[in-house]
């Protein structure tokens, strides 16, 4: 008897894979954990091979299911090319895409607005945090791709270059401080390394006075005049003003924004949405 390698146990197989527990992946494809068991459990009978390592802490590949990801990764990205492009309904499905949180309020709208007008039936989910947790989700497979911040300047990997800025409240002198004093995010964020580098390397006394991965936080302690941060220069919001560069605020690095995948070969879905970021990244 013919044996058929079927779509969606594919479908349902490479979820597993990618998030390595049976909860998750049956979130992603909108099945119970039961029926993603019996899903692997035909898969398995079918390819008369074991495909998963169950265990306590979630589930591993064998050396089959390795073997296997591979190959249903290509049928997959080629089976919903073809879907979209014979059936002229174009793309469908959720895309998992990272931001970082500075760029959000600046970016997001426009890319997201244009991104539904061509393809309607695509739902983004936005994770927005600090390019290092936009790496690490990326690393556990939990978002398909992410706009990161970048010191690199790859032709062909970088979209643009945004300077960062020193940024403080209008009304208040928060500069003239001794030590100054600095809202910051996380120490592992190319903002806190390049302003504590930079001052470092001009013998400009500060301290931290707040450090923290949420915009909104660091946003509010500048607008109090209690700090400066330091940010890239399209995330400065209107009400508060760009410092200029001087003896006690040395000049800063500019930044890149690059697009990184969280799989080498990422779907149809996720590489046109890329492609999308390509082409408006640049012109915001």
């Amino acid at each position: 008897m013919a044996r058929h390698l079927d779509i969606d146990l594919l479908r349902s197989f490479v979820a597993i894979a990618e998030t390595r527990t049976l909860g998750r992946a049956a979130a992603r494809v909108g099945r119970t954990q039961a029926a993603l068991s019996m899903q692997v459990k035909k898969l398995e009978a079918l390819l008369e091979q074991p495909l998963l390592n169950r265990g306590a802490r979630g589930v591993t590949l064998t050396l089959h299911g390795e073997r296997l990801l591979g190959h249903a990764r290509v049928i997959l990205r080629g089976h919903d090319t073809a879907l979209a492009d014979l059936s002229g309904a174009g793309l469908a499905g959720t895309l998992r895409f990272g931001c970082p949180d500075d760029y959000a309020a600046a970016f997001l709208p426009h890319i997201l607005r244009s991104f539904a007008g061509r393809h309607p039936q695509v739902f983004v989910e936005v994770f927005c945090a600090p390019t290092p947790r936009l790496q690490a989700q990326l690393q556990q497979h939990t978002l398909d791709l992410a706009l990161i911040s970048t010191v690199g300047d790859e032709p062909g990997v970088v979209l643009r270059r945004e300077p960062l800025v020193w940024v403080g409240n209008r009304h208040d002198d928060a500069a003239a401080h001794e030590p100054l004093r600095l809202a910051l995010a996380d120490p592992d964020t190319l903002d806190h390394r390049a302003a504590s580098q930079c001052l470092q390397a001009a013998g400009v006394p500060y301290r931290v006075a707040y450090a923290s991965a949420s915009m909104a936080g660091l946003l509010a302690v500048v607008r109090s005049g209690q700090a400066i941060a330091v940010l890239t220069q399209a995330a400065v919001p209107p009400d508060l003003q760009i410092l200029a560069p001087c003896e006690r605020l040395p000049a800063l690095p500019a930044v890149g924004l690059a697009v990184q995948y969280g799989l080498p070969e990422p779907s149809a879905l996720v590489a046109e949405f890329a492609e999308h970021l390509r082409r408006i990244v640049p012109t915001l």
